[in-house]
């Protein structure tokens, strides 16, 4: 077995992601990789997506999901949309079914360039997302950050996407709040015993948010789907928007735009966005060690 494989960097709004190509392949990118990979400033990156051999029928890939900090991760809408575009490009087909941690994604390219994603059903359920503190109704619990007469922060939506999400309400930018600081406390809070996902949403219209994400295994990220799409349910499920909603996420640069869908046929939800093509090259999936193609461009689409 070759120790190196193709990999290429890609971002889905500003979201920092590494797709590389293990098909073919019994072993898996190590999180020794995953850490030195990070430690380069060419490849430092939010999500590892990993595309294996397919392990149930009618599915195109198993994809695995690696942070940053060489943790799992369970969901990563706008790395699976960069998978898309990657493999679209490679095949020349728009549709495409994938299995994660997380479950089965449907995913299609379209004729814009755009990649819509099936992100599956939101789940409400204290010990589902999990919260490590029994809460009847998930849409507002009592977490706050500051002092307890003046929060800074308090009373999230909780809920999970695949994977936990705490969504804090502001009436104010969200780029004026220290993310940064306020951040890894409530990542790493007692009440998220998986740790959790911390977005900041402003709401702009009955149909538009402002989002920012500090990413559970990433850090303060440019962009976050999963938050994304976690923030326009809650938006949806406290009253504040309609299931339809335009987030602009602040964080991406330059700032980006997802579209997202809370289906009421089937409560199912599709983000829909862009992903980019930067540069490609081979990588050891067990060291992170890595070359770049020298063909390689910075702009454009190309295939694994």
């Amino acid at each position: 077995m070759s120790n190196t494989v193709e990999f290429a960097v890609m971002n889905g709004l500003g979201n920092k992601i590494l797709v590389v190509d293990m098909r073919g392949r019994a072993d898996k990118v190590t999180p020794q990789a995953a850490i030195a990979l990070n430690a380069h400033p060419d490849t430092a990156f939010d999500q590892i997506m990993a595309i294996h051999d397919p392990k149930t029928e009618r599915t195109d890939a198993w994809i695995d999901i690696l942070n940053c900090d060489g943790t799992k991760a369970q969901a990563c809408g706008n790395g699976t949309r960069c998978v898309v575009q990657a493999l679209a490009a490679e095949t020349g087909r728009r549709t495409f079914t994938f299995q994660t941690v997380a479950g089965i994604l449907n995913a299609q390219e379209h004729a814009d360039g755009t990649i819509s994603v099936d992100m599956g059903m939101p789940v409400f359920a204290w010990d589902k997302i999990p919260l490590s503190e029994e809460f009847y109704d998930t849409s507002r619990i009592e977490l706050q950050i500051g002092p307890i007469d003046d929060p800074v922060l308090h009373s999230p939506s909780v809920m999970s996407m695949g994977n936990p999400h705490a969504i804090f309400w502001v009436d104010r930018d969200v780029m004026s709040f220290d993310l940064e600081r306020f951040g890894p406390l409530l990542e790493n809070h007692p009440m998220f015993p998986e740790r959790a996902n911390i977005t900041l949403a402003e709401v702009t219209s009955p149909s538009t948010l402002t989002t920012r994400t500090w990413e559970r295994g990433a850090g303060l990220t440019l962009a976050c789907g999963s938050a994304a799409c976690a923030a326009a349910v809650s938006a949806a499920r406290t009253g504040r928007t309609g299931r339809t909603v335009t987030i602009n996420v602040a964080s991406a640069t330059p700032p980006g735009i997802l579209t997202i869908e809370w289906r009421e046929r089937d409560d199912h939800v599709v983000m829909t966005g862009p992903a980019e093509w930067e540069w490609s090259g081979m990588v050891d999936p067990a060291t992170g060690l890595w070359s770049r193609d020298p063909d390689s461009q910075q702009a454009g689409s190309a295939a694994l």
